[in-house]
């Protein structure tokens, strides 16, 4: 009889264990999933740093362009806003369309690309362009891993027990694939 209450007492402890083990590694992986979204805000934060300069520096030369600079705003209100991830990813890809749509603009301005200063910061944003893409494919991977991890037998069970849920990947905006056309 002793025998029998230790071996389903060993039982019990090895199943508490493994549960433990698995929420633990689950919560891990959440909290690097918002760690990661942390990373991609810090350069989102880096461009819209950036964008008033680059704007302030571009207007006197585009004049007529008015309209993109006022969806930039926009959308970085817009932003600022943002209360859960999803709501940020949708105004991030709102004020990049808005940004390529400016940048298209930019290359046709002979006058403006000569511009140093013009010239630096785009610079400036072109390589926080490139840090976010980096940091987005950097938030994709660890979402990845987690949904992975959480569709799993048999930690799904555990997963389902403790509400984790299948977080969102990082989407571009509707129409991202299609160049702006940009006629003057």
């Amino acid at each position: 009889m002793k025998k029998i209450g230790l071996i389903i007492l060993g039982v019990i402890a090895v199943l508490a264990l493994w549960v433990f083990s698995t929420y633990n590694s689950l919560v891990t992986k959440n909290v690097a999933i918002d760690g990661q979204w942390a990373q991609v805000e810090t350069q989102y934060q880096r461009r819209f740093d950036l964008i008033p300069n680059l704007v302030s520096s571009t207007q006197g030369f585009m004049k007529q362009e008015k309209t993109i600079f006022e969806e930039i705003a926009k959308a970085r209100t817009q932003y600022g806003g943002a209360k859960t991830v999803d709501e940020k990813v949708q105004t991030a890809g709102q004020l990049d369309g808005a940004l390529s749509r400016l940048l298209v603009i930019m290359e046709n301005y002979p006058d403006l690309k000569s511009n140093q200063t013009v010239a630096q910061l785009m610079d400036e944003l072109a390589g926080t362009e490139n840090r976010i893409a980096v940091e987005r494919k950097r938030f994709n991977d660890v979402v990845g891993d987690f949904n992975i991890t959480i569709k799993k037998v048999p930690t799904n069970m555990i997963a389902g027990m403790f509400g984790f849920k299948e977080r969102a990947f990082f989407k571009s905006e509707e129409g991202a694939k299609t160049a702006p056309k940009v006629e003057l």
